[in-house]
């Protein structure tokens, strides 16, 4: 399981619209975190951690940003 256990967290209901192939493995993804973990979750409550895992793990996005945040840092622009 890729996808760590997740946080506490206050509900939030988030509306996509997906491929039904898509919409599929997403659930077959719950039923896994389900039996990995003993917690059922709600696709839409899962969604939001996958997508921040899946940028965590993106180095050619982490890259690019830390060149975009250094080159803001020179330049005066970050806040």
């Amino acid at each position: 399981m890729r996808l760590a256990k997740l946080p506490d967290r206050t509900p939030v209901r988030m509306n996509i619209v997906l491929a039904p192939g898509l919409a599929q493995r997403l659930r077959e993804y719950a039923i896994f975190y389900a039996e990995t973990y003993g917690n059922k979750e709600e696709v839409s409550e899962l969604i939001p951690f996958m997508l921040d895992a899946f940028l965590d793990s993106d180095a050619d996005y982490k890259a690019k940003l830390k060149n975009f945040k250094r080159k803001n840092t020179r330049s005066g622009s970050e806040p």
